[in-house]
């Protein structure tokens, strides 16, 4: 299976501080027996134009099955992945997003302010995760049976 893990991350990108994200992504993936993954990983500053035509290049010339964006999904003027996101979408899949919200939500009020989504574009799955690798680890194990049928269903 072919991931990338892209961390929409002005700070990070300019390495004044460590993807941290980006990391958890993999630990989380790793674990949940998708077999041998071939990893693409960006870390890259909060630009749409350049995310979008990231988005289109891994899913449609580079095939990947599953890309997961991590950060830039608050209110903030920066975050703009899920704009770039529904930009490249094909179909959208605001379920991804609301059970994230809705768990995280529990442990932390201010959870609603992310405006993370998920989507498809050709045989690829689109997932914006929080940009907290705390959060990752909380939400992201929470998604998996959806993301091995919707993955599942795109290669039929």
């Amino acid at each position: 299976m072919k991931v990338a893990r892209l961390t929409l991350s002005d700070r990070a990108s300019a390495g004044i501080y460590e993807d941290r994200s980006g990391p958890e992504i993999e630990r989380v993936i790793g674990g949940a027996d998708f077999g041998e993954v071939e990893w693409r990983r960006v870390v890259m500053p909060d630009e749409r134009a350049d995310l979008e035509v990231l988005l289109r290049q891994l899913a449609d010339e580079e095939k990947f099955d599953l890309i997961l964006t991590t950060g830039g999904t608050g209110p903030s003027p920066r975050d703009i992945t899920p704009e770039a996101t529904r930009a490249v979408l094909e179909r959208e899949l605001p379920g991804f997003g609301e059970i994230m919200r809705v768990h995280s939500f529990a442990k932390v009020p201010t959870a609603i302010l992310s405006r993370a989504t998920a989507g498809t574009r050709g045989t690829a799955l689109i997932v914006n995760l929080p940009g907290n690798p705390k959060a990752i680890g909380e939400c992201l194990p929470l998604l998996l049976p959806a993301i091995r049928e919707a993955i599942k269903h795109l290669h039929e």
